[in-house]
């Protein structure tokens, strides 16, 4: 009985310094732009988590409502997870923000080791579910696609140059990507996101983050180069190839082995001169807007930091004419495709 006393009082002061940790951040931080609700009020505006709209590795999200009847999205962190970064970072990070393609946090809760946060509601929810070409999603036509890229960039750049402290995302993918009502873009999910000063062009990291397929090749190996902003253009330029193939960049489904990597695949299409086939593509301007498109991500996705642009370059890219654009040098690292070969065969 002593020994299980012990362990359980043992316990409940690790429990209890995360606890108190979080608090201290809380206060540190404070003021805070956003905010903080009781459990109890959590549990009403869900209306006992009436509706669930997903569920992550983080926890369950549920539609809500403010006591004023503004509809939002309550995603509730699990407290096994980690001690409470990823609460804190998005804390810190979204509350520093004001951008029309940025999701807004409206409030959190921290009671009792219970982790919430309140965002904006996104009606048309995420943007993975509109770009893989299944009988089941719906799609969107290529002029939307364009200005979507657009709207991601914009708020990259923001996260990049625009705020007085730059933060890094460090997971741009599609399931990141919302949409609210008029299709607008805006990232979200700033869990994985670091914060840093202007001035720093390359930031220190103990370890690699992001999700497999969109994380860029100097956050696992620093031997490619420094973590930067060119980091995030590396998961920009790796989705944007994934909105236009509207398949996984990786797909070991594929009848061919030629086509299991995507990358690969389009920039041997597009050096022939060939028909890329694209889903969707019904006139010359779904084509342009295509073909702009993937040469974007293409130079996204360099293996060397500093031969991507920098995001403010892309969307000058994507916004400029297409004669402007080159095609850029093949890629050099696909360990991926490899991987995903080794697969296949």
């Amino acid at each position: 009985m002593i020994i299980c006393c012990f362990r359980h009082k043992k316990k409940f002061r690790k429990v209890t310094k995360n606890e108190k940790d979080i608090e201290a951040f809380i206060i540190n931080h404070g003021p805070l732009n956003v905010k903080r609700y009781k459990f109890m009020d959590v549990k009403k505006m869900t209306d006992s988590f009436k509706v669930k709209l997903g569920e992550g590795g983080y926890g369950g999200v549920y539609k809500g409502k403010l006591f004023n009847g503004c509809p939002v999205a309550v995603k509730f962190l699990n407290s096994s997870k980690g001690n409470g970064e990823e609460f804190t970072n998005e804390v810190a990070s979204i509350s520093r923000t004001s951008h029309v393609n940025i999701v807004t946090l409206l409030g959190f809760c921290f009671e009792g080791g219970k982790k919430a946060l309140i965002y904006e509601f996104m009606p048309n929810g995420s943007l993975e579910k509109f770009i893989y070409n299944k009988p089941s999603n719906p799609t969107l036509s290529w002029e939307h696609l364009h200005h979507i890229a657009i709207g991601i960039a914009r708020g990259l750049e923001y996260l990049h140059r625009g705020c007085n402290t730059r933060i890094l995302h460090f997971d741009i993918k599609p399931h990141n990507i919302l949409l609210d009502e008029n299709y607008r873009p805006k990232i979200s999910d700033f869990g994985l996101a670091k914060l840093c000063t202007r001035k720093d062009s390359i930031i220190s990291m103990q370890d690699a983050r992001g999700t497999i397929g969109y994380v860029a090749p100097e956050v696992w190996n620093r031997n490619f180069g420094g973590v930067s902003h060119k980091s995030d253009v590396y998961s920009y330029g790796m989705m944007i190839l994934e909105v236009v193939g509207g398949r996984k960049n990786i797909n070991v489904d594929v009848s061919h082995t030629s086509e299991i990597y995507f990358p690969h695949w389009v920039y041997k299409h597009l050096d022939q001169g060939s028909n890329l086939g694209l889903h969707g593509v019904v006139s010359t301007l779904d084509n342009e807007i295509a073909r702009k498109m993937i040469l974007v991500g293409l130079w996204c996705i360099q293996t060397f930091p500093s031969d991507r642009p920098a995001i403010s370059r892309v969307i000058e890219m994507l916004e400029g004419n297409m004669e402007s654009l080159q095609l850029p040098p093949r890629p050099t690292l696909s360990s991926e495709r490899s991987t995903a070969e080794s697969a296949a065969t």
